[in-house]
């Protein structure tokens, strides 16, 4: 084999190794994408999370505790780690959203703005579509906006109807 014949063989080598390095690096963010189910949760439910919420540079641990209805209706209830309610939100099953409670923390246009499409980015039946939301395990949701992420994480899935009230906009107290 000569010289030129060498280096060409070497050239696609290394070619066809690049090649598969790249296909490696970007498949798993495409494969996140494509393996989010369309629902993963029952219809009548009260779902745990936790989650880190990240906003310029800095971390903030959170709880939640979702109620689903078979109509389409979610309340969501965001907690700080000793209790305090920070949010209080409730989608109707036409999407209207309804800001049942904030805090100086997160205020009510925020909660309008941010949490309630990230709520039903994952939790509306049918989820909105969104590239930023992500599904790296079951159960495990990643949500990356240019201001801020959310590793949002569900603990616990209690299967069974919800009381009606929790889904009326009049009633302000915590689900």
């Amino acid at each position: 084999m000569s010289n030129d014949e060498a280096r060409l063989a070497n050239f696609v080598l290394l070619g066809a190794l690049l090649l598969m390095m790249a296909g490696c690096a970007s498949s798993p963010q495409h494969a996140e994408h494509l393996a989010r189910p369309d629902w993963t949760f029952p219809g009548d439910a009260r779902i745990t999370e936790r989650a880190i919420l990240t906003a310029r540079g800095k971390e903030y641990p959170l709880n939640g505790f979702l109620a689903c209805s078979q109509t389409g209706g979610l309340r969501l209830v965001v907690t700080e780690s000793f209790g305090q309610v920070l949010a209080d939100v409730l989608v109707n099953p036409e999407g209207h959203v309804f800001v049942m409670r904030s805090s100086r923390i997160l205020r009510p246009g925020w909660i309008r703005r941010y949490v309630a499409r990230d709520l039903q980015c994952i939790f509306a039946h049918p989820p909105l579509a969104d590239p930023s939301v992500t599904m790296p395990e079951t159960n495990h949701f990643v949500i990356q906006r240019p201001w801020y992420s959310l590793d949002l994480r569900v603990v616990q899935v209690e299967p069974g109807p919800q009381p009606g009230n929790r889904f009326d906009p009049n009633r302000r107290e915590a689900p």
